[in-house]
């Protein structure tokens, strides 16, 4: 297991340690000839990457005296040669002196940087036939496609690549869990050389933004999603849009999301957007979390500042924390999980607040309520069906029978619906029982299963002729935005609440509470109608 960042002594380390120049955003060409390649460049640039990575195992016919005078010369930014065999997850498989010669060549015709694996890398430095050029800094590099080795073994094997006389070190591995990540950026803080640390894969992914917070020096970044070089590789545009990779300092504050998946949540976009305009001091990232104890446990440093939480986690990471706010504990499950000023985490439930705000206007925008009874909630008396009893499910159970609603809750392990519906006195009943209960109109629907959510967008939780018997359904799940559900429910004349309105309402009282600020709503309905 990782020691972890335990406290701020990697921030501090990184802060002392980075270099006068901020991290470099790199972009792969992986174009299969010289022309689409000389094309990618100019992308690149256009995009705002520092460097380009010329992978010359991707083109399908390469003559190194014809086309490296070419490929370096024409290039608008700096560029980095690497000429990837197959035994190191490349696509060369031809001679090797070839090989070397073709990176001697680059360095030669002016190259800034060659990447030489570690397997390879005393030979290559030892059989060059010319000085090496102080404009030219050699990477030298070693993968694993496997896991993430402990501190230790890498330890080790940064002293392998020092030993080379390498310029830059490149450490490249697999994350099995997101705390693999740590191990990664504890080396890079206190390396004697600058190195570029990776984690391979999603469980990896922050080892690829938070790379400039703890020093290092480099990042990849693709030129679109279709094209990455190592798996788990962000493209470029969203490194510098959507977390605001520029920003990003030693000094930063560390915000995310932890689910199990989570690439498909739009807060990063909320939150990053909404840190640059108020010039807050701080990043928002997606956490990929298989085992909530050991990411706590492990990312402990103060600048670890908050998370907002979704599936499968809301409940399992009670246990994590030190304080529990009185609704959330009576809810029993949370979304959103701050770090106070002496270290300790208070957990809190927006989402019930979200919901229900939500589910409550739209019934008042359609009834028209009168100012007498504005005090009141609509939902009063209403017979509330929540399908699904876990975190979310949770949430709008307890938020409606706070309004005075009379709850049922479905589920598909019906044990859970029975806990559920005793806790807030109400009825329950399997999923397949749901699709048959209409004992009377005007109910309103909430929707907290995942079904219908992408990629399984043509699922629906309830059969459409059911629906005529509700006023108003509600969908937690935001992607896609109009779920089958929704769609349904309208064609049925029901009011629709999407999930985003959730999803933004929930968002301000996070923003709230993680920064003690208002939060920009005018900014985050914006953001959110721009990109649903």
């Amino acid at each position: 297991m990782a020691s972890g960042l335990a406290t701020s002594e990697l921030d501090q380390l990184g802060m002392r340690r980075m270099r006068n120049n901020a991290t470099l955003l790199c972009s792969p060409l992986m174009g299969t000839s010289i022309e689409q390649m000389v094309m990618e460049m100019r992308r690149a640039k256009d995009i705002g990457a520092d460097v380009v990575e010329i992978r010359l195992d991707c083109l399908k016919t390469f003559t190194p005296s014809r086309d490296l005078p070419l490929l370096i010369k024409q290039s608008p930014l700096p560029t980095l040669v690497t000429y990837r065999p197959i035994w190191e997850g490349g696509q060369y498989e031809g001679d090797e002196n070839k090989r070397r010669e073709a990176l001697q060549l680059a360095m030669e015709l002016g190259a800034d940087y060659i990447d030489v694996e570690l397997q390879v890398a005393y030979e290559f430095m030892n059989q060059l036939s010319i000085k090496k050029p102080d404009n030219c800094k050699v990477i030298v590099s070693s993968h694993n496609f496997h896991n993430t080795p402990s501190v230790e073994a890498l330890g080790n094997l940064l002293a392998r690549i020092q030993a080379t006389g390498a310029d830059i070190a490149t450490i490249a591995t697999t994350a099995l869990d997101i705390t693999d990540v740590a191990r990664i950026f504890q080396i890079i803080v206190h390396s004697q050389i600058p190195v570029i640390g990776i984690v391979m894969g999603e469980r990896g992914l922050i080892s690829r933004l938070l790379t400039p917070k703890f020093g290092g020096y480099l990042t990849y970044g693709a030129l679109e999603a279709g094209a990455v070089s190592a798996p788990g590789q962000p493209t470029a545009k969203d490194l510098l849009d959507l977390y605001n990779f520029r920003l990003i300092r030693p000094d930063t504050k560390v915000y995310g999301i932890l689910g199990k998946p989570v690439g498909h949540s739009k807060s990063p976009l909320l939150f990053n957007q909404s840190f640059k305009k108020l010039a807050l001091n701080a990043v928002y990232v997606h956490l990929l979390v298989d085992d909530v104890v050991n990411f706590f446990n492990t990312y402990s440093s103060p600048d670890f500042a908050g998370y907002s939480c979704t599936i499968p986690h809301k409940e399992v990471v009670l246990q994590c924390m030190d304080e529990i706010d009185p609704i959330a504990k009576k809810i029993g499950a949370v979304n959103n999980l701050v770090r106070k000023p002496d270290g300790k985490f208070k957990a809190y439930n927006t989402d019930y607040i979200g919901a229900i705000s939500a589910i409550e206007d739209a019934l008042r925008d359609t009834n028209g309520a009168n100012p007498a009874a504005a005090a009141a909630s609509p939902l009063a008396g209403k017979l509330f069906v929540v399908l699904g009893a876990g975190g979310a499910g949770k949430s709008l159970a307890y938020g409606a029978k706070e309004k005075g609603a009379r709850v049922v809750v479905a589920n598909r392990t019906y044990e859970r619906a029975v806990d559920l519906a005793a806790k807030v006195g109400g009825k329950a009943l399997t999923l397949e029982e749901v699709q048959n209960f209409h004992p009377e109109k005007g109910m309103i629907l909430a929707n907290c299963t995942s079904v219908g959510m992408k990629p399984n967008i043509d699922s629906t939780p309830l059969n459409k002729e059911v629906l005529k018997h509700y006023s108003l359904a509600f969908d937690a799940i935001y992607t896609p935005k109009d779920t089958r559900l929704l769609k349904e429910a309208r064609e049925n004349g029901c009011i629709i609440v999407y999930g985003t309105e959730m999803l933004i309402r929930q968002g301000f009282e996070q923003w709230k509470n993680f920064t003690g600020l208002p939060a920009p709503e005018e900014l985050f309905r914006e953001l959110m109608s721009r990109h649903s």
